[in-house]
């Protein structure tokens, strides 16, 4: 899964790309944009979805939610309903901490 969202440079991603980011289906992605309202990627005159790098960041809360922690649909959507900034807190600390520990692991492997 990306953890810097920093690194994002393009104004656009694909969903190809955006599934390649998290390691997951593009039906995956699909059927998350249908399941959650907060993830509305742009779509162009021909129905091709392009992710900015808000809805990218809308995606790590739902892959954070769903897959990392476990939550049920139905159970990140309320956590995300209720404790939307609390969860993106949390989702933040723990990329940063991810990102910490793989630097960390590039330090130790140097040496």
């Amino acid at each position: 899964m990306i953890t810097k969202t920093e690194e994002l440079t393009k104004r656009y991603y694909t969903i190809g790309e955006v599934s390649e980011m998290f390691t997951v289906s593009k039906s995956l992605i699909r059927f998350w944009e249908s399941e959650f309202d907060i993830l509305k990627p742009y779509k162009n005159s021909k129905g091709d979805r392009r992710f900015t790098k808000q809805n990218i960041e809308q995606l790590g809360l739902i892959y954070n939610l769903v897959k990392e922690r476990g939550f049920t649909l139905k159970g990140a959507k309320k956590e995300i309903r209720n404790n939307k900034s609390t969860a993106v807190k949390q989702q933040k600390v723990i990329s940063k901490l991810k990102n910490l520990r793989s630097e960390l692991v590039k330090l130790r492997d140097e040496i």
